[in-house]
């Protein structure tokens, strides 16, 4: 059998790696990249050959020094597999403090194990994991794979920087490919503080970085996308499980996804058409047809994940899901598509990266396949309906943080656009707060207060509904925490899904809210909304922040003092009006024994410059001391 010179030299890859002296001792790290760091990334390197549309080798090595136990959640010795992505080689090699070996694993001393997640009732996603209890610390772990797969349709980024906390002394990626099949590329964030090297070719692209210094992760900074450098990646000409796409625009890769994956997937049984329609009856406004089709979806299905093969992307058959009942976000989502459809009203297949991770948004000028989660796009006059089919208790039309203010990919028949999600503005995100309390002569507190959430404020108080009343209770405690000895005598709730409004009603009681010091009694009297958030002040910030969301509170509380008593010493109103929001607070006297305390809070959505971060931390700070500012009165 010969041997090319080439395949000869990939052979020997592993032994040329491992065979060479290569001081693996944590004296070896140059102080520069220990500081700060939990991590050090010896060597990350990986080279992708792409050989044919239907054909890509993956190699990786990275050696990581572990510093300490911090550190150890920053090690991944772990690789996926499925049908059409095979695992050819995995081993580590584990080094003491001084470079010495330990031990080295083999491919059979992986766990094999299903990558299950609780709610999948398919899935053929499997992974090879070392599950490594290190003896003492610091430690160096050399890993190595070799993935072969078919699905030519990701490539994973190059993050030359790993994440916070971690320093890389090496670090590089090399691509090749045949010319036909398109490699795109796009640079983000590239800087003079990040020297990379790059070269390239007609069938090829490298990039490189040395000694990148750990970096400490900062109170309110952007996603770790938006400040370090990354290169995405795609093949115009792709595989998806087996299935040819190709992607030179996102009109063009929407049109492929409908074709390709759900052209195929809408027939609806007769008996199923026939019970919408009969459901619909005279209506004919698209927006009330939708909302009763979306009940029906509610009432009829279950989420579940589904993960075989192109389950990942395609959904399951809408004529399934009637039968059966569930479907993952894919599945459910295009049902209700297919539903609507078959009486007349137009709607799409939406996806969209949903979550708070670290990846938001589509990339709008890099059309690929993208997102982790599906959600369904309705046109109305010249608005737009976001729903979110998987859920059972959102209302209509509310589609909350987990998909808001995105780009995301509608997939129409005609091609793809990207569009942005509901936006939801300071003033959208409402809490109104009403009440009176009244403060005996012990210093416990007696009051009722009635709370009303919308917008984002209701996707966050919306689910105290369903909590026990062991959890209400738990909630509200840490909700009213500076209450010390609270009690919850009677609680209320109203959930208003139409005009998507929360209403909680409280009767409560605090022992001793008011502190007894000499006869006179103590107590702040903001007692029902104290916001005491303060950032974290830093002596030289490196990064800009970012308010990702904006929100308003709104109070006006009546407080009565104890018959017998005066008001000794009252604190003094305060406005203050800056780029980052408004505070006003203000205590007025009505009666002898009536005080009233209105408050308004805005917190606005921003990025701004790191140079800006001191004024807005001395704008929560104030707000924080006025918030907990305490009237003195005392008996006549």
């Amino acid at each position: 059998m010969k041997l090319t010179f080439l395949h000869f030299l990939l052979l020997l890859f592993p032994v040329l790696i491992f065979g060479q002296k290569v001081d693996y001792s944590v004296a070896a790290i140059p102080d520069s990249l220990k500081q700060n760091a939990n991590v050090v990334i010896r060597l990350s390197k990986t080279s992708i050959d792409i050989s044919s549309q239907k054909s890509m080798t993956v190699k990786s090595l990275t050696v990581t020094t572990v510093l300490n136990e911090l550190g150890l959640r920053n090690l991944d010795l772990s690789e996926s597999y499925d049908k059409n992505r095979k695992i050819t080689q995995i081993e580590a090699d584990i080094y003491d403090a001084l470079g010495k070996p330990i031990k080295t694993y083999k491919k059979k001393d992986f766990t094999d194990a299903s990558v299950a997640d609780g709610v999948s009732v398919f899935n053929d996603n499997r992974t090879l994991y070392l599950d490594y209890t290190p003896i003492s610390y610091p430690f160096t772990v050399a890993f190595e794979t070799e993935i072969q797969t078919s699905n030519t349709a990701f490539i994973a980024p190059w993050i030359p920087v790993d994440n916070f906390l971690v320093s890389t002394e090496n670090t590089s990626l090399s691509i090749t490919f045949k010319p036909e099949l398109n490699l795109k590329k796009k640079e983000a964030n590239f800087s003079a503080k990040y020297l990379i090297e790059k070269s390239e070719t007609s069938s090829s692209v490298s990039y490189a970085a040395k000694n990148l210094v750990a970096k400490k992760r900062e109170e309110l900074s952007p996603s770790f996308v938006e400040v370090f450098p990354i290169v995405y990646f795609s093949l115009e000409n792709f595989s998806l499980e087996n299935v040819e796409g190709k992607a030179t625009n996102w009109a063009e890769f929407g049109k492929w996804y409908y074709n390709s994956l759900l052209a195929d997937t809408e027939e609806i049984p007769e008996e199923t058409q026939l019970k919408i329609k009969q459901l619909i009856g005279n209506e004919k406004r698209p927006v009330e047809i939708a909302k009763i089709i979306y009940k029906y979806v509610q009432e009829k299905t279950r989420y579940v994940s589904v993960q075989v093969g192109i389950g990942g992307w395609k959904p399951m058959l809408a004529k399934d899901v009637d039968k059966l009942g569930y479907g993952d976000c894919k599945a459910l989502t295009n049902y209700t598509r297919c539903l609507l459809k078959s009486v007349g009203v137009p709607s799409y297949y939406t996806v969209v990266y949903a979550g708070h991770d670290e990846t938001k948004d589509l990339q709008n000028d890099f059309a690929s396949v993208q997102g982790n989660h599906v959600i369904l796009t309705l046109p109305v006059d010249k608005d737009l309906v976001w729903l979110e089919c998987t859920s059972q208790i959102h209302p209509f039309g509310f589609q909350g943080d987990f998909t808001d203010d995105r780009n995301v990919l509608l997939v129409k028949p005609e091609g793809g656009e990207i569009i942005k999600t509901k936006l939801f503005t300071e003033a959208d995100n409402l809490k109104t707060t009403k009440g009176s309390y009244q403060i005996m002569e012990n210093g416990n507190l007696i009051g009722k207060v009635k709370m009303v959430s919308k917008g984002l404020k209701y996707n966050n108080e919306f689910r105290k509904e369903r909590l026990s009343r062991e959890n209400q209770l738990k909630d509200y405690k840490e909700e009213f925490d500076n209450m010390n000895n609270l009690s919850i005598k009677k609680i209320n709730l109203s959930n208003d899904s139409k005009t998507i409004e929360f209403t909680e009603d409280l009767e409560l009681e605090a022992e001793g809210y008011a502190q007894n010091s000499g006869g006179k009694l103590l107590f702040a009297l903001n007692a029902f909304d104290q916001n005491s958030y303060v950032p974290k002040k830093y002596r030289t910030r490196e990064y800009p922040f970012e308010m990702e969301r904006g929100f308003t509170n709104e109070e006006e509380i009546e407080i009565t003092i104890p018959d017998g008593f005066i008001v000794e010493a009252k604190p003094n109103g305060l406005e203050q009006d800056t780029e980052f929001g408004y505070y006003k607070i203000e205590f007025s006297t009505v009666s002898p024994t009536k005080i009233m305390c209105k408050r308004k809070l805005v917190i606005k959505k921003g990025f701004y410059d790191k140079s800006k971060y001191e004024n807005y931390r001395k704008f929560r700070e104030t707000i924080a001391k006025t918030d907990s500012s305490r009237i003195v009165i005392a008996k006549t």
